[in-house]
């Protein structure tokens, strides 16, 4: 069957994703910290796309790995796709931001060098800046073919410089010429740099372009020729044996983190400017393939632009949604209480994340509870999530994380915060062979004096344990005593300890039980259809990768199912085909990180709700351990249909996604649209929050 399909690229769906975040820096009816803070957003996503993905094509390329999914020949033309659709886009930032973002600075009264010389006025500030606070960290390393050839860091950016002594009677023969390279020191100074304030304007100035203006103080002697900013990415993804028992799991991790800075070069971002004859004399210097080039702005990096807003904050304002605490649980109440009798559902950020921190501490504190069970993927630094998990083992309980230390860019925070939760007398279970475990899930047990038996609570979330993402990120968690979701939650975490028994009546499990409910979901809906009633599907997730699921969907969508699908990141399902001509695919990128997994079958009028941590990509579904709660309490199953529909009703920052992978705005004029749904939902929310 699925060779009748055809399916996108992941990874070119993944470039329409964050082609849609950099539309974001383009919307003037945002506030203009916004704006920078998206283009600060997309610049951080595509360094991270290209030490991960292309890092992995290109290991492909070269023979040093094999996947399944890639032949030789596919990985080389994918590399070449990958680069054009960048290099289009990378032409799209420069120009929103030179044109846009630039400009509308200006008119906030803030002055943004641009490599233009410094004015009277700053000449003596930018002097002794330079002099006092950069010039003592400076260390130029001359470049030399073959010769002297410094190593570049992973990330960082370097000043090349290209000079000639003065005393040299033909500066233009080629033995004259010189190069260098600088590190910033971004570690001893900020990336920018406030000027002294002229009238009602204030200046910011790059660190980068204060040392240009100051470059004939590092090389006395010598005429300048010219000076461009360059940076390397290098491979980041860190290979761990699978197969390996926890202890060599945890020496691998420990050695392998260090190497990160060192992986093999998967990029060479140049400022487009350089005159070629330099960019070649680079390119021999340090190895650069011509597949490696990646043109950039005149400044790189831009996801720094993240700091300017706090830099200018009283200049660029703007007004945030504050996170509501629910009125019939404030700090007295017990969330045990509550819970015992009806679920409840949390959506974050919307909700605040204290009511969870409330629930484990009120675990800490009662004198009934005998343990403590979650998973920990991605924490936050200096948690208090673990903070109070130390306190309750501290209190005489029970206390038992899994712990993943292959979650990738987390492994040495995993690592580090599992070594003090250990000494604290916290029961650690370590990654399984194999697998990574992505179940976002919590389950406190407590005695029943009255009943003489054994209560549980159980949190299927599906976001991570995380107070600093749980503000940024929209995801929501369920808590319940239903008796048969805890049985089955506790039946996880025996699973994870290594009991063979994976017998799940309502949770559905990854690797176990998921896949069939799945199919048998899609296979009632079609079934219905065929019995001349109405097929439903509504799934919302974060990506749809896996082709034999995809498949599935086709196969509901040519039976008359319609199917709606709200997808924030990669879609590789292609809409607009003759088997596909029942599926939308909607893309809502917004203040917050569009996180929650949320699945609906229409079940003939009687809608089955679900809630978890997977996403449909292959790993999640076949490589890893996820959890996915049936929402049974029928209030909460209609506030999560009413976000879908809110969702779907969003004509301001919801685009479709079409056939040519291309973000097409569901309305020609979304900026006058009234629907935006994060804040018709928090309105939503706030209404049914009033007392």
């Amino acid at each position: 069957m699925e060779n009748q399909y055809r399916y996108f690229k992941r990874d070119i769906s993944w470039l329409s994703f964050n082609y849609r975040v950099l539309m974001e820096s383009e919307d003037d009816t945002l506030p203009l910290c916004e704006r920078i803070n998206f283009m600060s957003i997309y610049s951080s996503n595509l360094e991270e796309f290209y030490k991960i993905r292309v890092a992995d094509h290109k290991a492909i390329v070269n023979g040093a790995a094999r996947n399944d999914d890639e032949t030789l020949i596919s990985a080389t033309e994918l590399l070449d796709e990958i680069n054009r659709e960048v290099n289009r886009q990378l032409g799209e930032r420069i120009r929103i931001y030179e044109q846009s973002i630039i400009p509308a600075l200006r008119q906030q009264h803030i002055i943004f060098y641009q490599d233009e010389k410094v004015i009277p006025e700053h000449f003596d500030f930018v002097r002794r800046f330079f002099r006092e606070e950069i010039f003592p960290f400076l260390q130029p390393v001359p470049v030399a073919k073959d010769r002297i050839v410094s190593f570049l860091r992973d990330n960082r950016l370097y000043l090349a410089v290209r000079l000639s002594l003065k005393e040299v009677t033909a500066p233009s023969s080629p033995d004259s010429i010189q190069h260098f390279v600088i590190k910033l020191p971004y570690s001893k100074v900020p990336r920018f740099i406030e000027l002294p304030q002229i009238g009602d304007n204030r200046y910011i100035m790059y660190i980068e372009d204060i040392i240009k203006a100051n470059i004939d103080n590092i090389f006395p002697g010598y005429d300048i020729d010219c000076s461009y900013c360059i940076k390397i990415s290098r491979d980041a993804d860190i290979l761990i044996d699978d197969s390996a028992n926890t202890s060599e799991i945890i020496e691998q991790v420990k050695t392998k983190i260090k190497k990160r800075k060192i992986g093999a070069v998967c990029r060479f971002v140049y400022d487009r400017f350089m005159p070629i004859d330099f960019l070649k004399y680079l390119m021999d210097a340090f190895h650069i393939e011509e597949n490696e080039l990646v043109p950039g702005d005149r400044h790189l990096n831009l996801e720094d632009l993240r700091k300017l807003p706090e830099l200018m904050k009283e200049a660029l304002p703007v007004k945030e949604m504050e996170p509501m605490r629910l009125s019939f649980l404030n700090e007295q109440e017990s969330i045990f209480r509550y819970v015992e009798k009806k679920d409840l559902l949390l959506h974050y950020p919307y909700h605040s994340f204290e009511h969870f921190i409330h629930f484990l501490y009120e675990a800490v504190h009662d004198p009934d509870v005998s343990e403590i069970m979650i998973t920990q993927y991605r924490v936050a630094e200096n948690s208090a999530v673990i903070n109070t998990l130390i306190a309750a083992a501290q209190n005489g309980k029970k206390v038992t994380v899994f712990v993943e230390l292959k979650a990738r860019f987390d492994e040495e925070n995993n690592l580090s915060t599992a070594t003090m939760m250990e000494s604290s007398g916290i029961n650690i279970i370590y990654s399984i062979p194999k697998l990574k475990v992505h179940a976002k899930v919590a389950l406190i047990l407590r005695n029943d004096i009255y009943n003489e038996e054994e209560k549980g609570y159980a949190y299927i979330s599906t976001g991570n344990f995380n107070e600093e993402t749980a503000t940024l990120y929209a995801d929501c968690g369920l808590f319940t005593c239903n008796t048969e979701i805890v049985s089955d939650l506790h039946n996880l975490f025996l699973t994870l300890q290594g009991k063979k028994d994976t017998n799940f009546k309502r949770l559905l499990v990854a690797r176990f039980n998921l896949i069939p409910e799945l199919n048998r979901l899609i296979d009632h809906e079609i079934e219905l259809v065929k019995k001349r009633k109405k097929g439903r599907i509504i799934l919302k997730m974060n990506a749809l990768q896996d082709t034999e699921m995809i498949a599935r969907l086709y196969e509901a969508s040519q039976a008359g199912v319609e199917i709606d699908l709200i997808v924030r990141g990669i879609c590789c399902l292609i809409p607009g085909q003759n088997y596909s001509r029942n599926i939308r695919i909607t893309r809502i990128v917004d203040s917050y990180l569009e996180h929650a997994r949320i699945w609906y079958f229409g079940n003939n009028e009687n809608p089955l709700l679900f809630l978890g941590s997977p996403d449909w990509m292959r790993r999640n579904l076949y490589r890893r351990i996820e959890a996915i709660t049936p929402v049974l309490d029928h209030d909460l199953k209609q506030e999560l249909i009413d976000m879908l529909h809110i969702q779907l009703s969003d004509k301001r920052k919801a685009c479709f996604v079409d056939d040519q992978l291309r973000n097409c705005w569901k309305s020609p004029t979304p900026q006058k649209e009234k629907i935006r749904a994060q804040y018709a939902f928090y309105d939503y929310l706030k209404r049914k929050n009033e007392p």
